[in-house]
């Protein structure tokens, strides 16, 4: 082959090789009036899945829409995109994110390329981890785990810090923050728009699937789970899994307090965290068939016996 055949060759692939490297689509579904939801796949990222997993969303008000964590990638943010361009012309004028795992937040890049002017907003301890280090480590994991898929991403790190109570209003749509302490990572906020009758969650509750807990505590995870259960609203958005009703909040924090609640109970007998696990998986067995749990469930067990170590 000459070398010319091969410059021939490479320039007419090269549009294939940008549209392989684009994430496939996920429908938005309407959740509330103004609401919608795009719900990823509940496995952790991988090759398959490009490395999309969270539950991106937005908000479309009069003047233009807020997203509240675009996803994962450069790759999954402009997805987010291409799923608003299907409801609304309007612009993004806002972008929340609800802590400092990348597999939520690294789609700010895309939203920031297209809306310059859009302004990102995150807990300040967030915007501080982030900065501190988080976001390599996260586009280093997203990498990795996507064989690549994610390359390319820039960590583009929320430049406004959002604390608890505050509000905002967007397009006359008022926004409230709740930023429980030491909850699923201590970076935490979650988004409550009244008029929706609705509440972002972040991963402070997730719905058929279990994460790690290695950044946050039980006690503050449930804490967590109480305060979204206080919130006068009727939709609830986890940060993975289905949109739904107080239900999914109750059911997360019975997880979560049934583990805590035996470990403690078999620690107080003086038992290794190794010694209590069947009796910890019987406590729990409701939870056995969501995702991950064979992968996160004996970890968790460690996470809360250091968690009542250090009480």
């Amino acid at each position: 082959m000459t070398a010319l055949l091969r410059l021939v060759m490479l320039f007419f692939m090269l549009p294939l090789a940008a549209s392989a490297a684009e994430l496939r689509d996920y429908a938005a579904a309407q959740v509330a009036p103004h609401t919608w939801v795009i719900h990823g796949p509940l496995a952790d990222p991988t090759v398959e899945n490009q490395g999309f997993m969270n539950n991106p969303a937005f908000v479309v008000t009069k003047d233009g829409v807020v997203v509240i964590d675009p996803g994962s990638s450069e790759q999954a943010g402009r997805m987010v995109l291409r799923q608003i361009r299907k409801i609304t012309a309007k612009p993004v004028t806002h972008v929340l994110n609800t802590h400092v795992h990348g597999d939520h937040w690294l789609g700010n890049q895309a939203i920031h390329d297209a809306y310059p002017q859009a302004q990102i907003m995150a807990h300040p301890e967030m915007i501080r981890a982030a900065t501190g280090g988080a976001a390599t480590r996260w586009l280093d994991i997203m990498d990795r785990l996507t064989q690549g898929f994610t390359r390319g991403t820039r960590a583009l790190i929320p430049t406004i810090a959002v604390v608890e109570s505050q509000t905002f209003s967007a397009g006359g749509i008022e926004f409230r923050i709740h930023a429980p302490e030491k909850a699923h990572s201590r970076t935490d906020i979650m988004i409550e728009v009244a008029s929706e009758s609705l509440v972002f969650l972040g991963d402070n509750v997730l719905n058929g699937r279990f994460g790690q807990m290695d950044d946050g505590t039980f006690q503050g995870s449930i804490a967590a789970c109480e305060r979204a259960l206080a919130i006068p609203v009727k939709v609830f958005v986890p940060g993975h899994g289905k949109t739904g009703g107080r239900e999914i909040v109750g059911a997360y924090r019975g997880y979560l307090a049934a583990l805590l609640g035996t470990v403690k109970r078999e620690y107080d007998a003086g038992k290794q965290d190794y010694e209590m696990k069947n009796t910890v998986k019987a406590a729990v067995a409701a939870y056995t068939r969501w995702e991950g749990f064979d992968q996160h469930f004996g970890r968790h067990i460690s996470v809360a016996v250091l968690e009542l170590d250090a009480m």
